[in-house]
């Protein structure tokens, strides 16, 4: 029997359901009893049902969450946003590199490279000294050439219809 290697997965593209990707391999994980670290990159929101279900039921999974939740595509960022991000994105380091975790999901984080708020090649270098073993999730639009060549497993998630479209707001329970 071989053993476990880690996985890089990447969940992109413009379509909703990458974080929900990222949510089922949690679930998925933890009913096989892994310890999971999930961080989110600009939610900050604990009442979220996902954050509330983990609090609930899965004891050996670990969140942290920004402290800051706005959204903004073509720059706009305050300094307080480059703080918030790198302190996410160091705690979600320190436990992939700690090797205490078998999966550990950045939630968000193709998005906050795209936009600037985390490297790339702070990205590229925390991925390459990964430890052997533990499973790295990257979520978010416009992921990386550079990341997704890196992955092992690229997922795109296409919109071909939203409910946003018809005017149909964030569905408690849907979208958060």
């Amino acid at each position: 029997m071989s053993e476990k290697r880690g996985l890089v997965l990447v969940y992109t593209g413009n379509g909703k359901g990458k974080t929900t990707a990222a949510l089922g391999l949690l679930l998925r994980a933890s009913g096989h009893g892994a310890k999971v670290f999930l961080v989110q990159f600009r939610k900050s929101d604990p009442s979220y049902g996902e954050i509330q279900a983990i609090d609930k039921f899965l004891p050996t999974v670990t969140v942290v969450q920004s402290k800051r939740s706005r959204f903004t595509v073509g720059g706009g960022f305050a300094e307080e946003d480059f703080v918030d991000a790198r302190d996410v994105f160091e705690k979600g380091k320190n436990a992939l590199l700690s090797g205490n975790y078998d999966l550990v999901i950045f939630d968000e984080l193709n998005f906050a490279v795209n936009c600037g708020l985390i490297s790339l090649s702070d990205v590229l270098a925390m991925l390459a000294e990964k430890p052997a073993q533990v499973d790295v999730v990257l979520t978010g639009r416009n992921a990386s050439e550079e990341i997704m060549m890196r992955a092992d497993l690229v997922s795109e998630v296409r919109e071909i219809k939203h409910h946003y479209q018809a005017g149909i707001a964030a569905q408690k329970g849907v979208e958060y």
